[in-house]
Order: C-alpha cells, then structure tokens, then sequence
C-alpha cells in the first residue's frame, strides 16, 4: 500500500504541533467523527507523523494535540523508511478478543511513565484511510495494543485509567510530576 502523505521518519527541532500532557483538559474532551477526507485533513496527518516522530512515538491521537478529530497515526516500523504508517480515520473496534494482554504501556502525553495494562489480545477495527477509502484491519500484538491505547484518546481515556496497580500509578506519576488527581479510573 502506498501511502498519499508521506512525511520523512526523522526528529524536528520544531515539530509543527504541541503535545498536550496529562493534566490538561484537551485530553478529557471526546473526539468528534471527520465528514470529510481532504487535502486539509492529509496535511493534519502529516503534522501529526511529524510531531510523533520527533517525539519518539509509535502513535499519536490528534487530541493529544489538541485536534477533536477521531483520527489516529500509527508506526511501528520507524526502522523501516520506506514502510508507510497507518492512519485510521473514525476508527471503530468491530469486534474484540476474550483473550486478555497484560503488557507495559507509555505514552506521549505522560512522558517517562511506563505501565502494566490488560487489553484484548486481538482486534478487528474499521476505519477510512487518507483518502476516504473504508478499511478493516484485523490487528493482534503491539499493533492492536497501539490502536486501542490510540483510540481510547479519542475517547477521553488515558492509559493511566486503565491500570489496576495504584502503587505503582502513584509512584510512577509522582517522579515524573503529573498529578494523581489527573487519573480518572474505569471502572471495570
């Protein structure tokens, strides 16, 4: 697959748009659905891949900075110039596995914290790509993690929400000077 917004896998000193940290009320605000997949929205995208990669991020939502779209990149592969990112637009998780994961996560909205979170193992998720095409996905592994991290943003959920050791969430949060008071818990 090629890909219509291409952007080169490298670190800015002035990446084009600003991540917001745990704390901040953008992250909290539900995304809105994209109507419309346009050159406008492709040039987001490529802001977007741009801010991730000079952050050293495998994915980035555009609330984490400050764009209420439902729209998501992806890289897994930031070793591989020439494998293009994913990017889903509206992205919907069809169905989900039983089978439960627990591995570490970290994200760019709370730098420095890493943690234990249970998701499913498997997911099949359906989206539009850049150019408005409807796609599935069926993803397992650190990609499906990835998406479901990334989609819980636009949902106004954060990984830290999510983790059942509050020992290790007070610690962690703590030493890297984010409020525990910012963690609103699911509650399971």
């Amino acid at each position: 697959m090629t890909t219509v917004v291409a952007v080169e896998k490298k670190k800015l000193a002035q990446p084009p748009l600003n991540i917001h940290y745990l704390g901040d009320r953008v992250l909290r605000q539900p995304a809105k659905r994209i109507a419309k997949v346009d050159d406008q929205l492709r040039q987001t995208i490529a802001q977007m891949l741009q801010t991730m990669y000079s952050a050293d991020g495998i994915g980035l939502a555009a609330p984490q900075v400050g764009i209420h779209k439902q729209l998501i990149v992806i890289d897994l592969a930031l070793d591989q110039p020439d494998k293009p990112p994913l990017v889903l637009i509206n992205p919907k998780i069809v169905k989900s596995s039983n089978d439960l994961c627990n591995s570490e996560e970290g994200c760019l909205s709370i730098p420095g914290v890493y943690l234990e979170v249970t998701r499913p193992e498997t997911i099949e998720v359906s989206y539009k790509n850049e150019l408005g095409k409807p796609c599935k996905l069926k993803a397992n592994g650190l990609l499906s993690r990835a998406i479901q991290h990334e989609m819980d943003h636009l949902n106004g959920v954060m990984f830290v929400d999510r983790v059942e050791n509050n020992l290790a969430l007070n610690e962690e949060l703590n030493k890297r000077g984010f409020a525990v008071s910012a963690v609103k818990p699911i509650k399971k």
